[in-house]
Parts: structure tokens; sequence; C-alpha cells
């Protein structure tokens, strides 16, 4: 287990040097919704039907979101699918051409004060290059940490690894073209009789 967690991380954080778009950090959020319950004094926005938020190029959509503002002015998002849909996100990387990271959970929890996010249950993320999928990881709980491009993956919703919990699955796309095929040999046969 501890070879998958490591090889997840290298691969899905390594590989991609590029982060998270910094320019994400000093957007507004945006929250669309179908209805809206907001608590001043809390500090707390209930959105629920069709929710989906914005924040520079991040795009979070679920069934419901519970946005906290703590007093240093952080937003923290809960999403919650339903009806069997899950909750998403999907934000562009910094970096040349068209990179993005995209994810899925029954529960998405986002941090705008250390811009981490968290999946838990049926949880999966995969790097994009335009709409070509490049390397993805599915596992009970998913840690992404977008500033450090840096996963963790565990076998429990829980976000623990436990012994005879559950499996990831990790499946990683060929950075390599295959070669031209040679030409076809001539059609036409050599004299061979004459």
């Amino acid at each position: 287990m501890k070879k998958f967690l490591l090889t997840a991380a290298i691969l899905l954080g390594v590989a991609g040097v590029s982060q998270a778009e910094k320019a994400d950090s000093y957007k507004p959020m945006t929250i669309d919704y179908n209805n809206l319950d907001v608590d001043d004094v809390k500090q707390v926005k209930i959105a629920t039907g069709n929710v989906i938020i914005t924040r520079g190029t991040l795009r979070m959509h679920a069934e419901k979101a519970v946005v906290q503002q703590d007093p240093e002015g952080y937003n923290f998002v809960t999403l919650t699918g339903a009806g069997g849909k899950p909750a998403t996100f999907r934000q562009k990387r910094d970096g040349t051409g068209e990179q993005w990271m995209e994810g899925e959970a029954e529960r998405i929890e986002y941090s705008e004060k250390i811009e981490l996010v968290k999946l838990f249950t049926k949880a999966k993320i995969k790097r994009l290059e335009g709409s070509k999928p490049s390397d993805e990881v599915q596992g009970e709980f998913i840690s992404y940490d977008s500033r450090k491009e840096f996963f963790t993956v565990k076998n429990s919703e829980t976000g623990e690894s436990k012994p005879g919990g559950g499996r990831g699955t990790m499946v990683i796309q060929p950075t390599r073209t295959e070669p031209p095929a040679a030409p076809a040999a001539s059609a036409t046969t050599p004299n061979a009789g004459k």
C-alpha cells in the first residue's frame, strides 16, 4: 500500500510541474443555486439545488453546498452529491497549454485558506491535457493539495488506511507515442523467372 501511495504522489504530483492556477486565489467566489439560507451571525451559507460555485478557473458542482467563512475571511466549502450524482470539481493548472485537474466524490471539502481538496467516498481525480485524460487515481479518500500538486490516497472514507479496507486504482497513460509504421513492401515481385 505504501508503494501505491508513493507512486501516486510521484506520478500525479511530480509528473506535472505546473500547479493550480495561482490567479484563482484572488478571484471572487460566485455561488449559483436554486435555494439559499444565510446565517450572517455564524457566517454560514447553505445552498441547495444544482449548486455551481466558481472562483476563477475553479468550478465546483453539487446538489448541496455549505460555505463557512472564518474570521480571517477564508471560505471553507463542503459539497454533497445526491441521487447517485457525485459532487465534482475542475480547475485549470498553471503552465502552458490546457492542463486541468478534475475530481468527483460523494462529498468534497475545499479549504480556500490552504487550497486543499478532500474527496470522501468513491473518490476520483484525473489530470487532463485539453480534453484528453492523462493520469487518474481512484480510492475511498483522496486529499489533493493544489499548491504543492500532492495527493494522498487512503483505503477508507475516514482518510485512514485500514487493514482489509478497500483498494485503489491508478491509471497511467503512456507518454511515448507509437513509432510510425514501416513502409509496405512493394506489391510487385522482381522478375524471378527471367
